[in-house]
């Protein structure tokens, strides 16, 4: 019996009851499956704390349902739209881009082409299997023939190449030149290895009309059972490219790099300018043509604009100031942005209440939970929930405990290799997260949403570790909420970035769950503003507002992250690529841009480590009459001795008190964490110069601090600034020391009115 895979997701992470909520479902082993409405509550198995716990919900969408295996196209291209087939001419004609390749020796890859692989027909200016630049033709009944270059293309250079050919004759030119610049190739112009080429020869056979698209970056394929899709995919940037209507000779190819142009003919066909279409706000997918016929291109799988192209001077880092050197369009053979599934099931989101849902599918011994989040039709609890949803974006689907090897080192614990780990390697077409680099070695700046998300499920926990991580560790939270018997709303990063100020107006306080890293501008500053105007806060997290992300206006979709020089990182964005498409805004750190944590939270990121959480300790400020009653019924000085997160509460990563960084100066410290070990490290983005001593044993910032200070108009900012503090509230069933304090804070700043203690 074959094995049953099920996999699905949401067309969007949050709905209102009454809204339509579109579930997509590929499977394979199976054409039936058991769906069966649950509400979330906890997601961890672990024997100390309550283990899984969901509840079934009565839904008119439960039920047997149909479902089939669903494809998906990885890998970004750019198809042009050529309804009246100009792009298949019948004389002679020439092809020519502009290119930055990663990977030549990984095989056959497509640059510019109209071709069927399905059966080898139509032309293809590519790379061949030698690494060596193509110009290939077939006549559809199996015969092709090529011309290769002679001498191998090079890794990350600049090469203006191009591919003519000559009906009357069958005769096909090859022209390949660097573009010699000092910024942005791999090797300089003092490295002496040969790099130009020009060839011709005589074809056996003429192209013909090929049943595909023309494409930049891949070439056409089909297969039965799929239909048509996009192979021989490349790796690398492409700049200025276009096709004419004649054979341009090798005079006017170099005229066009020396002049670093585009080269220029009455018989252009179609010239598309990669600068164009740019705003202050952003680039879009359409690659424009502004040759006669308008012939523009539209990016698959979200093509990387804004990159530096063949002529950056390496003077400016973000594409708004120097329009004409940012022409650089960068695909990669693994991107994803939309798988691209038929909707499976189209569900009215019942009257229930708001809170954590799945769509729990089953078929044999195969179990899959499609996670939706449930709004309020209107707001009516004093409390909001906001599950960051950005940073489940940026983790979707990571890798990093089997793909980097420094994941050991830096857990602290031997890797455990889970399930969903190996089903994951198994299935690359679902994408990686932003942690991850792309097989061509380019770090992965864009995740989307319209995929599965395998640790966006309940149970799931991150390898290396046994530890529960992002949404299984947020319904530790929840869980907490619900024994607690705390009315609330759930809300997410989506709702906040859409909506900004409003979606967090009609609470008295707002909860961030145990890892909110990543904050878009809007999030930032309505939460900024919702604080001003006296709303409440509790920062359950640890490592949050950390790193800036962006999506296009009206596009939730796909998410855009641009790592820089600062800040614990997997991958650093290329020289002059720091400014994200999306918005035009520049990436990185918060703390880069002026806008550390530690203003808004009063602490901010120090350190991180997985061997062993610890307990906090009161400090002196826990006796300010202020913030006394935090306190109330907590014995002694220990808070938080056990949890769920390897031992204590204050671990995994947490932050500190730092007034040089933009901790308000009236911030009280309630009490700090102690006697972490040295595999809690400092974080980068305070590491001047390396010396040794910087480990929790020896560095008095290896610590989570509990802080609390008050805002204008009666508004607080209580923070635990630690991820393991959420995993700990659930133990001996919310009776425990860590739950204390944070009852005593949400039972104040829930009401209305003046705090406790006079502020």
């Amino acid at each position: 019996m074959a094995e049953i895979h099920l996999a699905g997701y949401c067309d969007r992470f949050s709905a209102r009851p009454g809204e339509q909520l579109d579930i997509m479902v590929s499977a394979e082993g199976t054409d039936r499956v058991e769906l069966q409405l649950v509400r979330l509550i906890h997601g961890d198995e672990n024997p100390e704390g309550p283990g899984f716990v969901e509840r079934e919900v009565a839904a008119p969408v439960n039920g047997t349902h149909a479902v089939a295996r669903q494809h998906i196209q990885l890998g970004s291209f750019v198809r042009v739209a050529d309804p009246n087939g100009r792009l298949a001419p019948g004389g002679p004609f020439t092809l020519w881009a502009y290119i930055w390749p990663r990977t030549p020796a990984d095989g056959r890859q497509g640059i510019l082409t109209r071709w069927q692989s399905a059966d080898g027909s139509g032309y293809a200016l590519g790379i061949d299997e030698n690494s060596a630049l193509e110009f290939r033709v077939g006549d559809g009944a199996g015969n092709t023939d090529a011309l290769a270059a002679d001498i191998p293309l090079i890794a990350r250079q600049w090469y203006l190449v191009a591919a003519s050919y000559d009906p009357t004759s069958n005769e096909a030119t090859l022209y390949q030149e660097p573009v010699e610049n000092r910024y942005n190739n791999h090797l300089s112009k003092i490295v002496p290895l040969p790099r130009s080429c020009h060839a011709s020869a005589r074809l056996a056979v003429a192209p013909a009309a090929a049943d595909a698209d023309f494409l930049w970056a891949a070439a056409g394929d089909r297969e039965a059972g799929r239909g048509a899709f996009a192979s021989q995919l490349y790796n690398g940037k492409i700049d200025r490219a276009g096709v004419a209507g004649s054979v341009l000779g090798r005079d006017a190819l170099d005229a066009a790099r020396e002049a670093s142009g585009a080269p220029t003919a009455d018989s252009v066909i179609a010239a598309w300018d990669t600068t164009a279409g740019y705003s202050a706000t952003g680039i879009g997918d359409t690659v424009v043509d502004t040759g006669p016929h308008g012939l523009h291109g539209t990016g698959v799988n979200r093509p990387v604009r804004g990159m530096t192209g063949f002529n950056w001077n390496g003077h400016d880092d973000c594409f708004r100031y120097a329009l004409d050197q940012f022409g650089g369009i960068e695909f990669h053979e693994d991107s994803l942005a939309d798988c691209g599934w038929q909707p499976t099931l189209s569900m009215e989101v019942p009257d229930l209440k708001s809170g954590v849902y799945a769509a729990r599918l089953r078929a044999g011994d195969a179990e899959e939970h499609v996670v939706f989040f449930l709004r309020p039709k209107e707001p009516s609890a004093p409390i909001a929930m906001l599950m960051p949803t950005c940073s489940y974006l940026a983790y979707a689907n990571e890798r990093i405990g089997l793909d980097t090897g420094m994941a050991q080192v830096l857990s602290s614990q031997v890797t455990v290799i889970h399930e969903w780990d190996l089903a994951l390697r198994q299935r690359p077409e679902y994408g990686v997260s932003c942690y991850d680099s792309h097989r061509d070695g380019a770090g992965v700046c864009y995740t989307t949403r319209l995929r599965p998300i395998f640790n966006m499920r309940p149970k799931h926990r991150m390898a290396p570790t046994v530890v529960p991580w992002q949404f299984p560790a947020d319904l530790s939270v929840i869980y907490w909420l619900e024994t607690m018997g705390y009315d609330y709303d759930v809300i997410t990063d989506e709702d906040l970035h859409q909506e900004g100020l409003a979606c967090l107006e009609p609470y008295n306080v707002v909860i961030n769950a145990t890892h909110a890293e990543y904050y878009s501008e809007t999030m930032m500053d309505a939460t900024e503003d919702y604080l001003a105007s006296g709303g409440r806060l509790m920062y359950l997290s640890g490592n949050g507002y950390y790193w800036v992300v962006s999506f296009r206006e009206g596009d939730m979709d796909v998410m855009e992250v641009r790592r820089l020089d600062l800040g614990t990182r997997s991958w650093n964005a290329e020289p002059g690529e720091h400014y994200m498409v999306s918005n035009g805004e520049r990436g990185g750190l918060w703390r880069g841009r002026g806008r550390a944590p530690q203003k808004l939270l009063g602490t901010g990121f120090t350190s991180e480590g997985m061997d062993q959480s610890k307990p906090y300790r009161k400090m002196p400020d826990a006796e300010n009459p202020a913030a006394a009653w935090i306190f109330d019924g907590v014995d002694g000085d220990i808070i938080g001795d056990q949890g769920l997160a390897v031992g204590g509460a204050a671990g995994i990563e947490f932050d500190r008190y730092d007034l040089e960084l933009g901790t308000p100066p009236h911030t009280l410290i309630l009490a700090s964490s102690e006697g972490h070990s040295d595999n809690f490290p400092l974080v980068v983005e305070d590491i001047l110069c390396n010396y040794p001593g910087m480990g929790g044993t020896q560095d008095h910032r290896i610590r989570a601090d509990m802080t609390y200070f008050t805002t204008p108009n009666e508004g607080a900012v209580w923070s635990a600034s630690s991820i393991a503090w959420g995993q700990a509230l659930p133990i001996n069933g919310c009776d425990n020391s860590a739950s204390k304090v944070t009852a005593n804070v949400l039972n104040a700043f829930m009401k209305s009115g003046p705090l406790p203690g006079g502020g």
